[in-house]
C-alpha cells in the first residue's frame, strides 16, 4: 500500500474514530453527568439517533456530490420546505381526496417534481450564466423560501393521514422507515460516485474544471444533474419527514443547508471540489447527530450545542487547510 492510499484511508477513516471517541466518552463521563436515568447507549436511544440523521443525513448525501464538484447549494432548506408544502396541500385537493390512500404515491410523486425542478432550475443557471454556484443558490434560497410564505403566508401547512404516519413510524429489523431511507439513499449514493462513470467525472470535474472539458467532459449538462438530484433528495428528505408529522411551517428547514455542509466537512469533503466520500458523509451526520443527543443528555442547551459543534468545524476545517499545505509543499519539492 502506498502511502498516499494509506493517507486516504486515514482521512476517510479519521470520522469514524471521532464517532468512537463519542460514544466513549458519553457514555462513561456523560452518564455521570446525565440528567437522564436511561444510559446513552441504550439500544432505543441509539435507534432515535440514526431516525433523528435521516432529514440532514439525505440532503448532506445530494450535497457531498455537489461539493466533490467544486459547487455548494444553499437552496436545499426551502427545497425542503417547498416540497413538503406540496406533498401536504396536494392530498387536499378534490380529486386527490376521491382517491382515498391511493393518492400518497402522486403526492410523493408531486413533491419530488417539485424538488427536481428546484434542482434544474439552480443548475441551468449556473450553467448558462457562469455565475458561482455559491450566489446562485444563494439567491435561490430567498426566492424559494418566498414561494413558500407565498403559499400559505405565515401559516402552516397540515393534513394528517394515519396510512401515512404508519407507514413513517414503521420498523423493520429494529430499524424505522427514515433510518432504511437514510441507508438507501447512501447505498445507492456510493455505487453512483464509485461505480459509474458519472461518479468519476464529478471527481474529474472537481479536480480541474478546464481539463474536464479538454478531456470531452459535458460539465454543463452535468452540473445540472447533480442539482436535479440534490434537489431530489432535498424532497425525498421532506417526504420521510412529513410523512409522519403530517404538518409544515413556512420557516421549516432553515439552517438545514449549513447542517449538511457542516456534515459534509466532517466527513473529509474538500469545499474546493475533487475529493469525498459518501460513506464518510454519513459518519459526519452520525457524529453530528450523536453530539447534540450526547450534549442534550448531560443537560446542555441548544445554544452550547451549536457552539461546540462550531467550534469542531473550524478545527477540522483548519486541520484540513494545514494538512493540504504540507502536502503541497511536498509535491513541490
Amino acid at each position: 500500500m502506498t502511502s498516499a492510499n494509506r493517507k486516504d484511508m486515514l482521512k476517510r477513516g479519521a470520522i469514524w474514530g471521532f464517532i468512537l471517541l463519542e460514544l466513549a466518552f458519553f457514555s462513561i463521563i456523560g452518564d455521570q453527568l446525565s440528567v437522564s436515568d436511561q444510559p446513552f447507549l441504550a439500544y432505543d436511544n441509539m435507534l432515535l439517533v440514526l431516525k433523528q440523521s435521516a432529514p440532514i443525513g439525505i440532503i448532506a448525501l445530494g450535497m457531498t456530490i455537489v461539493m466533490i464538484n467544486g459547487n455548494i447549494d444553499l437552496s436545499v432548506g426551502a427545497t425542503f420546505a417547498l416540497a413538503a408544502i406540496v406533498m401536504l396541500d396536494s392530498m387536499t385537493w378534490p380529486f386527490m381526496q376521491a382517491m382515498g390512500d391511493w393518492a400518497i404515491p402522486l403526492a410523493w410523486l408531486f413533491a419530488l417534481a417539485t424538488g427536481v425542478i428546484m434542482g434544474a432550475i439552480n443548475g441551468i443557471i449556473v450553467w448558462k450564466t457562469g455565475v458561482d454556484a455559491f450566489i446562485v443558490t444563494l439567491g435561490a434560497m430567498l426566492g424559494f423560501r418566498g414561494i413558500v410564505f407565498m403559499f400559505n403566508g405565515e401559516q402552516p401547512t397540515s393534513h394528517l393521514n394515519w396510512t401515512l404516519v404508519d407507514f413513517a413510524e414503521a420498523q423493520f429489523l429494529g430499524l424505522h422507515t427514515a433510518t432504511w431511507f437514510l441507508l438507501g439513499a447512501a447505498l445507492v449514493l456510493w455505487l453512483l460516485m464509485t461505480k459509474t462513470v458519472h461518479g468519476r467525472n464529478a471527481y474529474a470535474i472537481g479536480n480541474n474544471r478546464e481539463a474536464a472539458v479538454n478531456a470531452g467532459i459535458r460539465v454543463g449538462p452535468h452540473f445540472i444533474w447533480n442539482f436535479m438530484l440534490i434537489g431530489f433528495l432535498a424532497a425525498l428528505s421532506a417526504v420521510v419527514f412529513y410523512s409522519e408529522s403530517g404538518s409544515v411551517n413556512p420557516n421549516d428547514g432553515m439552517l438545514y443547508e449549513l447542517w449538511a455542509i457542516t456534515a459534509v466537512v466532517l466527513g473529509g469533503t474538500k469545499l474546493a471540489g475533487g475529493y469525498g466520500s459518501i460513506i464518510s458523509t454519513l459518519g459526519g451526520v452520525i457524529a453530528i447527530q450523536l453530539l447534540r443527543k450526547g450534549l442534550g443528555h448531560i443537560g446542555a442547551d441548544t445554544q452550547t450545542v451549536n457552539l461546540v459543534i462550531g467550534l469542531i468545524l473550524i478545527a477540522v476545517l483548519v486541520l484540513d487547510r494545514q494538512l493540504n499545505r504540507k502536502g503541497q509543499g511536498e509535491l513541490k519539492i
